[in-house]
Parts: C-alpha cells; structure tokens; sequence
C-alpha cells in the first residue's frame, strides 16, 4: 500500500525526500499517514480538498479489496 501512496503522490509534488509514509495497526484498522513538505501541501490537498479526497478513496477500496478497513491521513 505505501508504494501505491507513494506512487500517486510523488508526481504532484517537488520535494521527494521530505515525504514519510508510516502505518498504524489498531484493531483490524490500517492507518496510513503521510507527511510532506510545507510547500507541497496545498498541491497535495488540492482545489477544495479534491486531490486527498481521491487519494483516501483508492486506499479504502484497496483496503476493502483485501478485506480490511484502511484509512489514510496528511499530516503537515
């Protein structure tokens, strides 16, 4: 799942090497939080939250494919 992450978010945005991808596990949930660098996270959200709104629906119908609930995050 994090190179599946990591595949739709770098190409919108510049600074590659401050992106962080960490997983939690609680009770059957998947958590996927992504940190990014300051500059790049209005290109990340995108126009009225449209960009992180698809990426959060790809990982819960990939994690629904595989039959768990999985949730991803952006922290700043």
């Amino acid at each position: 799942m994090e190179e599946l992450i990591k595949a739709i978010v770098f190409p919108l945005i510049d600074d590659h090497e401050h992106v962080r991808i960490e997983k939690q596990v609680e009770q059957g949930c998947e958590t996927y939080l992504l940190t990014v660098a300051k500059q790049d996270m209005g290109k990340l959200i995108g126009r009225h939250g449209q960009v992180a709104e698809s990426v959060r629906t790809v990982v819960s119908a990939i994690g629904s494919a595989r039959g768990i609930d999985a949730r991803f995050l952006i922290r700043e």
